[in-house]
């Protein structure tokens, strides 16, 4: 998919990142989960919405947050996370893509949750969002995400409680039998979930 590091980012915080361009105006912008559990932009599923995204037509940015990797500053519990999905955004948004859409796996899909409300984006997509460990504003979040993912043993993720968020936000709700919060072999049905939602999609 053609990928190149970048450097990007305001003031004290470069960031470093994955942009591949699709040479249209639609674009990704992938959030992974979380640092102190060795979350990066290298995560297996990060991939897998990359190359699936890519596929299908967008350009695409994962990106470490801040103190992961190559990328300078440290872990803020989320905060400081989200300003870096607004840096990333706006790096899209400076290359010529027009429409940008969200997406964020575990702790990187509780992160994209938080700037979905401050900022013009298309409706996200969150893998796995971890809804019992974290605090999501749903109410601020109707009519703003597209689509979840999650497997129906994911223990972050409980079956009927996002079943009833996902109701409540009026979007798309995608559950793999088997599967848990890290999705293990099931990547390819991850893919195709994605795949069928990004196909709807209009610049």
């Amino acid at each position: 998919m053609g990928e190149k590091k970048v450097f990007f980012g305001q003031g004290h915080v470069r960031l470093e990142g994955l942009y591949a361009h699709s040479g249209g105006t639609l674009g990704a912008v992938i959030s992974h989960p979380h640092p102190l559990m060795g979350g990066d932009m290298g995560n297996s599923i990060v991939g897998t919405l990359a190359e699936t995204l890519f596929a299908c037509g967008l350009s695409t940015f994962r990106f470490n947050f801040r103190g992961v990797g190559r990328s300078s500053g440290n872990f803020d519990d989320g905060r400081g996370e989200q300003y870096d999905v607004l840096s990333a955004v706006s790096y899209m948004e400076d290359h010529g893509v027009r429409a940008i859409l969200p997406a964020g796996y575990s702790f990187g899909a509780w992160v994209t949750a938080g700037v979905l409300n401050r900022t013009n984006l298309l409706p996200a997509i969150l893998v796995s969002p971890p809804i019992d460990l974290f605090g999501f504003d749903f109410q601020a979040l109707r009519g703003r995400v597209g689509l979840i993912i999650c497997g129906d043993q994911d223990p972050y993720c409980p079956t009927g409680r996002i079943k009833s968020v996902s109701a409540e936000l009026d979007c798309r709700l995608e559950i793999i039998p088997d599967c848990d919060h890290f999705f293990g072999l099931r990547d390819r049905d991850l893919a195709a979930c994605i795949r069928d939602f990004a196909a709807r999609l209009r610049p």
